[in-house]
């Protein structure tokens, strides 16, 4: 493995290390992040230090420059002040005139302090130097007219001993021409994970919300009563389950949300180190997504918090230091992604909590308690601000915004309460983009049909509402790209595996959430691809399970029905174990080969499954285990004409969708 150690870190690490004076932090602290992008809107997200005015240029290769000056941006542009010294801005600009289409179109962006007299402007030269590519003047980007080539991932964890998977984009649009280069950046799901953090990465979230001012947030039903204390004194590493009093109520929280179990099927999960404030999770944003909040000292822990570890503790942070030291080296890269790929997003449960609304019982328990409805609060409130914003401005109101400003000045106080039970209720978190084919994505988190039955079983992954509203949405379309977080059709055993221990009440020991674990939804879902005015191609792109398949999926009627393909690609920066992974994919080709009766038993006895295999796989396999991302090349009708998975080596990972050499199942 390649550690990438600064030499201050190392220094640090051997001495006990006190407080320092806060470093200098640079204007802009993450991004432009290119967002919704059309001929005639272009979105940019950004965070700043302070309040900042923009002025912007557009060039189109060809073509006269576009410049809009500070006072035609600031009708468009919206701040929200998240502390003292953290600003985020969303740059929605309406163009009179289209953009020309497959053409590179370059962008400088220049930001300065509102408070600054004259305007001491600063580009991207003084605040990401490295943010163009080879030969570019500015940054840019380029409109496809059609999505004939894409990007997709999920599943980012910093410290999963593996590669980062948009180190492998940024060198796809290092080696192509920007004619070739993909229409969009697809992340479904896992942007974060506030519900698993390596402790090293704790501690530079914390070394930079102490340097950011938050307000002081009261922690409602904890022995730590605010989040000074928890971010500077006290921050319970590995510990954080034992921050509730023991009361009934708390040790079943306990029991959903701070686990820390071994889970006998799938993976370890480790939520000792759950983020809780509104300042953690947003710190934590920042630090996946660009270089620019990492201090030499980001990781170093002080002679009181190196004395509260054990020696366990101790080295297990040591050595998810050097995984998270090569995490943050990347950064420049992933931050250069993505200001040229416009880019959707969609969250699952790691972005809030691992299990997120998995039963009916999991969310009354969760729920029912204010301290871990303050974390999910938390985390919906980090997940609108970061994420939810650019994926389609109109949905969040001017009035909406405005409270959530307020909530992080009263964090803690009515302000704050109110505005997550209001982010609880909220319903506009899936969203459309007018590509061609359009692009949906899901929201399969909160929409979802709980069971009337037993609150203890799988809630379905979609109400019957979101899917009738999803089939409207279908309605006139030959093509369209769906993106489901976990995918639609999964892999037959290790969704049986699920069922037994739903069976036995046990569906949390095994994410035991996939479609057909709930039979209202997965009828739903069946009879609308057999609708007869739905799409003739559906590309389903999907992330979540660590491992990476194609399926082709035909119905069985008398009517011929859709073109189906599932494609799953996970995770950017984490893998499944590989052992066990082996042995249950090939268990699962063997249990449900074509003649077997075993196929009877499952919800898909009326389809035909086609698994594509990769083109390294061995005989037998048909699961890829690689980090990495997905790339998805499309032929004019909307159907795939290629699917791979890319490594950061630069290496290709074709999955064979030729017929002949594939299997039906």
């Amino acid at each position: 493995m390649l550690v990438l150690r600064h030499p201050a870190i190392t220094q640090a690490m051997t001495r006990a290390a006190e407080p320092s004076e806060p470093s200098t932090l640079p204007l802009v602290l993450a991004g432009p992040m290119l967002r919704a992008l059309t001929p005639t809107t272009v979105t940019f997200w950004l965070a700043t230090r302070e309040p900042v005015q923009m002025q912007l240029t557009l060039t189109p290769t060809g073509q006269q420059p576009l410049s809009f000056d500070a006072a035609a941006l600031s009708q468009y542009c919206r701040s929200i002040r998240c502390a003292e010294k953290l600003n985020l801005q969303l740059l929605q600009l309406p163009l009179t005139a289209a953009l020309p289409q497959a053409v590179w179109i370059s962008y400088d962006l220049q930001v300065a302090p509102r408070t600054s007299e004259p305007a001491k402007w600063q580009g991207w030269q003084q605040w990401a130097p490295d943010l163009v590519y080879a030969g570019r003047d500015n940054p840019g980007f380029i409109i496809q007219p059609k999505l004939q080539r894409l990007l997709h991932g999920s599943c980012r964890k910093p410290h999963a001993d593996c590669e980062d998977g948009l180190l492998a984009a940024d060198l796809l649009l290092q080696q192509q021409e920007v004619t070739e280069w993909p229409a969009l950046l697809l992340l479904s799901g896992d942007q974060i994970y506030a519900d698993d953090v390596a402790a090293p990465m704790l501690q530079a979230i914390h070394q930079l919300i102490n340097q950011l001012g938050f307000h002081n947030e009261n922690l409602p039903c904890s022995r730590v009563s605010d989040a000074d204390t928890l971010h500077q004194q006290t921050p319970h590493y590995y510990q954080r389950h034992t921050l509730l009093p023991k009361t009934k109520a708390s040790e079943a929280m306990l029991s959903q949300v701070f686990r820390g179990v071994k889970k006998p099927v799938f993976t370890t999960d480790t939520a000792r180190n759950h983020l809780i404030s509104a300042a953690e999770m947003l710190g934590m944003y920042l630090l996946v997504w660009s270089p620019a909040g990492w201090q030499p000292d980001s990781m170093a822990l002080n002679s009181t918090l190196k004395s509260q570890l054990s020696q366990d503790e101790l080295e297990r942070y040591q050595q998810q230091q050097q995984l998270i030291e090569t995490f943050a080296a990347g950064l420049a890269k992933v931050r250069r992604v993505l200001a040229h790929l416009p880019t959707a997003m969609i969250f699952d449960d790691h972005d809030v909590s691992d299990d997120w609304n998995l039963t009916a019982e999991w969310e009354k328990t969760a729920y029912e308690h204010d301290f871990s409805k303050r974390i999910i609060g938390n985390a919906l409130l980090s997940y609108l601000l970061c994420q939810g914003w650019g994926n389609k401005p109109v949905d969040f109101s001017s009035a909406l915004l405005d409270r959530v400003e307020q909530a992080l000045a009263h964090s803690g106080g009515p302000e704050h309460e109110a505005l997550i039970s209001e982010l609880l209720q909220f319903q506009q978190w899936h969203y459309q983009w007018p590509t061609e084919p359009p692009l949906l994505v899901l929201d399969t988190r909160t929409r979802r049909w709980r069971s009337e039955v037993n609150i203890n079983r799988p809630s379905g992954l979609l109400d019957w509402e979101a899917i009738t509203e999803l089939q409207q949405n279908l309605l006139g379309h030959d093509a369209v790209v769906l993106v489901a977080p976990a995918p639609i059709f999964g892999v037959k055993l290790i969704e049986n595996i699920q069922k037994i221990f739903t069976f036995f009440g046990r569906p949390l020991l095994v994410d035991a959430e996939n479609w057909m674990a709930h039979r209202g939804t997965a009828h739903a879902m069946l009879n609308l691809f057999r609708h007869p005015k739905t799409p003739k191609h559906f590309v389903i792109l999907s992330g979540d399970v660590h491992y990476s398949f194609v399926y082709e999926v035909h119905l069985r009627s008398k009517a011929a029905g859709p073109d189906i393909w599932q494609i799953t690609s996970s995770g950017l920066k984490n893998q499944f174990p590989g052992r066990l992974l082996d042995i249950l994919d090939r268990l699962n080709r063997w249990l449900y080969a074509p003649r077997s009766p075993l196929n009877w038993l499952t919800k898909r006895r009326r389809m035909r499954i086609v698994p594509h295999k990769p083109d390294n796989a061995q005989r037998g396999e048909r699961l890829l285990n690689q980090a990495g991302i997905g790339l998805v090349d499309l032929h004019e009708d909307g159907s795939p004409k290629r699917i791979a998975q890319l490594t950061c080596a630069g290496k290709a990972i074709d999955f064979i969708i030729k017929k002949e050499e594939a299997r039906w199942e």
